[in-house]
């Protein structure tokens, strides 16, 4: 039977996008009354429908590679790759899946949400044992609801803290700072020094206000919830750790405009010395490079306040909508996941933006190429996540981003997190 399938694939982007508009052939696919007409039309191929986001300069051009040599591959199937920003893709998504228009593979960094409304099969059921069986178990256990795996992860990245070492040397500093005090220290002479320059780098846009929030309320010794998965939004070290990133900027210690102002822009500045120290994930000096500067960094851990430096891992998901599928629907599923999943292919996606592998065999390859990877690659294993095996990760995830910019305007903190604590947690 020739069927349209839709993929949707994203990550962390900048607001950059390519789309291609499929929704007529998606709209085909929910009126069973076409089967026929869509059986002469496409030869009996299965069509996938697939939504990738611009990870970084590189990631349109790798898809395209990857849809001409699949299909050579693969002639029973025909693949169309629409590239959506990372701000965009969770809008888009919704909005189809409210139309009755659910994607049937969707890559993005939440689940919970969409299977506590029972929208998703379980990973093992599109997924092949041998593909299963090549993924981190510590990255499957980030989407375990009730000892069932619901979504596969794409790949990863661990944040660290970057520094301009001509920077820092010039300003009188001898080691980059380890904890909190050290950090306005460091500010305060580099402000000083170069007044032309941004100390520390904050983020609290829409695109990773999440992460800022993490950074500083895990250094902190709080948390987003207790050892029983109760959450502790407005905890008294949430409330301290956050007064203190928006001290930071009142004092003129960061970017002008961190509401605004994306990691990826903090990184152009970091590459271009107008940043002096940034928290960044792995992919940072990759970043750099291709967008055609050098810089004197060094790496270094996550300053924290309560004596353990904490680094923030991240990552991206493959996910299944139920659209009650044949077994040739299921089984083309299962073959797109085997093909990107091939060992050197997966790297080479992996390596092209300076991300880190969810997979053993891509870790494995990775650090016989390079020595710095496996370094990151023992990072990642010991990384807080995101809580995003609770459903109401996505409204927490828009709450806390909201809480920082309102406190950015002026609000106060406590206010800000006890609102947030009382409609999440009634």
């Amino acid at each position: 039977m020739a069927t349209a399938l839709s993929v949707a694939a994203c990550g962390s982007s900048p607001s950059s996008s390519e789309t291609t508009n499929k929704q007529d052939a998606e709209t085909e696919n929910t009126d069973d009354t076409n089967t026929d007409d869509t059986e002469e039309a496409s030869g009996d191929k299965i069509e996938l429908s697939i939504i990738a986001a611009q990870y970084g300069q590189n990631t349109a051009d790798w898809w395209k590679t990857f849809e001409s040599d699949f299909e050579k591959d693969n002639e029973g199937i025909d693949i169309n790759v629409e590239v959506i920003s990372w701000n965009d893709i969770s809008t888009t998504v919704n909005t189809r899946v409210a139309n009755n228009q659910a994607p049937d593979i969707l890559n993005i960094d939440v689940f919970a949400d969409y299977q506590a409304d029972d929208l998703l099969l379980p990973a093992q059921d599109y997924v092949s044992e041998e593909t299963y069986g090549k993924m981190y178990e510590a990255f499957l256990e980030q989407s375990n609801v009730d000892g069932t795996i619901w979504a596969i992860p794409d790949l990863a990245s661990a944040r660290a803290m970057y520094y301009n070492k001509d920077i820092l040397e010039g300003a009188g500093i001898e080691a980059p700072p380890t904890t909190w005090d050290e950090l306005t220290e460091a500010c305060k002479k580099i402000k000083e020094k170069y007044p032309d320059v941004y100390p520390w780098g904050i983020d609290m846009t829409t695109d990773e206000g999440q992460a800022a929030f993490a950074y500083y309320i895990w250094n902190n010794g709080g948390d987003f919830t207790d050892a029983d998965g109760n959450w502790t939004l407005n905890s008294p070290e949430n409330v301290a750790a956050i007064e203190y990133a928006i001290g930071l900027i009142n004092d003129g210690y960061t970017n002008t405009d961190p509401a605004n102002e994306t990691r990826y822009d903090l990184q152009d500045m970091f590459g271009t010395g107008k940043v002096a120290m940034m928290i960044a994930p792995n992919s940072l000096p990759t970043y750099v490079k291709d967008g055609g500067n050098e810089v004197n960094y060094g790496m270094a851990p996550i300053p924290n306040n309560n004596g353990t430096s904490v680094s923030a891992g991240v990552m991206d998901r493959f996910m299944c909508f139920d659209n009650e599928y044949s077994d040739e629907e299921l089984e083309a599923i299962k073959t797109f996941f085997d093909y990107f999943y091939e060992d050197e292919r997966y790297s080479a996606w992996v390596e092209m933006e300076g991300f880190l592998p969810a997979t053993k065999t891509g870790g494995e390859t990775l650090a016989a190429k390079d020595e710095s990877m496996a370094e990151w690659i023992d990072i990642v294993g010991s990384c807080k996540f995101y809580p995003t095996a609770k459903a109401e990760w996505a409204d927490v995830k828009q709450g806390v981003i909201s809480a920082e910019q309102n406190a950015l305007l002026g609000e106060s903190v406590q206010e800000q997190l006890d609102n947030l604590q009382a409609e999440i947690a009634p």
